[in-house]
């Protein structure tokens, strides 16, 4: 039922978390994988644990340079993909008060800009591979901070809206090429997010975890897995996947 052989993925932030969840299990369920973060050397790890149909791109999101010359050494090792799955995102508790302006800028550039770079460099490929048949898909990996309030997280709040509501709008405008856009919003999830946080940041999850309890990285990816080996003409469009505590 989740048999995804023969499709051509890319996934960003594969070098840990739900990245590398979500890489992991495309890889097991038959794609080729390009894994996309900036730590070339956990992408390699990566790679040799599930095998010679994946490898790793160091690539920084938030760089058009660096995006042009990942996006080529993709297209050169696997020619046209026709599934994309942006899961790079930071997480910083940046309140308005304070003035973070480096810490705003950085989750914007990654969560929103970034992801719009990756959207601009493989559409072409996703319209093509629908147009010849094939199944194509865009997964974005959002957050039920999208909707939810939490105090301290205003802009990564609104990034994550802004993904969510981007998703929708693709969605009008691909899926008249039969291109599939899935926005999927995770409550708390263990995951590295948290060890970007400050103390009083790491000490909320720590808490939120032990009244929660958290979903895994892996329970993410079977969301996602689910969603793109669907047929053709079923689009999974917008999927909240909680812990049952938080839902």
């Amino acid at each position: 039922m989740t048999d995804l052989t023969g499709r051509t993925a890319v996934v960003t932030g594969a070098a840990s978390g739900i990245g590398a969840a979500i890489a992991t299990q495309l890889a097991e369920a038959g794609a080729a994988v390009a894994l996309v973060a900036r730590r070339q050397d956990r992408l390699d790890d990566l790679a040799g644990k599930l095998g010679p149909r994946t490898f790793g791109v160091a690539l920084d999101v938030t760089s058009q340079e660096s995006v042009d010359a990942g996006v080529a050494r993709i297209h050169e090792r696997l020619g046209r993909v026709d599934l994309v799955v942006n899961a790079a995102g930071v997480m910083l508790a940046a309140p308005v008060t304070d003035g973070r302006l480096d810490d705003w800028t950085r989750m914007i550039d990654t969560n929103v800009t970034g992801v719009l770079r990756l959207i601009h460099a493989f559409t072409p490929d996703l319209v093509a591979a629908a147009g010849e048949g094939r199944t194509a898909d865009l997964v974005n990996i959002s957050s039920i901070g999208a909707h939810a309030i939490f105090p301290g997280y205003a802009v990564y709040g609104a990034t994550k809206a802004a993904l969510t509501q981007l998703s929708a709008a693709l969605r009008a405008d691909l899926s008249p090429y039969d291109v599939r856009v899935t926005n999927v919003e995770p409550g708390l999830t263990d995951t590295e997010l948290a060890t970007h946080l400050d103390n009083p940041g790491q000490e909320l999850i720590a808490s939120m975890n032990e009244q929660i309890g958290p979903l895994a990285a892996t329970d993410i990816a079977d969301v996602v897995t689910f969603a793109v080996s669907r047929r053709r003409e079923l689009n999974l469009r917008q999927i909240i996947a909680l812990p049952t505590r938080q839902a």
